[in-house]
């Protein structure tokens, strides 16, 4: 599901918050050991990210994430258009991109698990199964879980650092 806005960011019993980054959509899977990078509308995004690709060598298999591709700025801003320059590398330019302005994938969404379809599953329940995905492999850069929250605190503060907020109703099942 995409998002939508709303007047008043400021959460209900029974929601949780995420930021909303400034980055492209992107699906990433892994099965057999082939890792898929995809944009929302099914482009091949893996020629011009090869260090996301390579850090989703790390997920079990039979695994897939949505989120979102994002690129920081040596202030820790987020830089977009960075990121939309780094689409159209391939082969070295992309290795070299990925060395001057790396990508991060920050994954909000568990899709499917070593092979189980969680997308039927409400929000509260697959949040936690994210800790098969990190130890004992121990995910790192250019690898990062979304911060969810449900405090209107966190939520403003972050929304200062992000694009905006998303707030999620809870139990809700996947955005994908």
């Amino acid at each position: 599901m995409l998002a939508a806005p709303v007047s008043d960011p400021a959460l209900l019993p029974g929601w949780a918050g995420e930021p909303k980054w400034d980055g492209f959509r992107a699906g990433v899977s892994v099965d057999a050991g082939q890792v898929v990078l995809r944009s929302r509308r099914g482009t091949d995004m893996a020629p011009a990210f090869p260090e996301v690709v390579t850090g989703a060598a790390q997920l079990p298999d039979a695994t897939a994430l949505d989120g979102e591709l994002v690129v920081w700025d040596a202030a820790g801003r987020l830089a977009f258009e960075r990121l939309r320059n780094r689409l159209a590398r391939r082969g070295a330019g992309a290795a070299r991109a990925a060395k001057e302005w790396p990508a991060h994938s920050v994954a909000f969404d568990l899709l499917r698990l070593s092979g189980t379809d969680t997308t039927g599953w409400p929000y509260q329940r697959r949040r936690p199964r994210w800790s098969p995905c990190s130890p004992p492999r121990r995910l790192s850069a250019p690898w990062a879980l979304c911060p969810s929250t449900l405090l209107s605190r966190a939520i403003e503060s972050c929304s200062h650092r992000t694009e905006s907020s998303l707030l999620l109703r809870q139990p809700a099942q996947s955005r994908s």
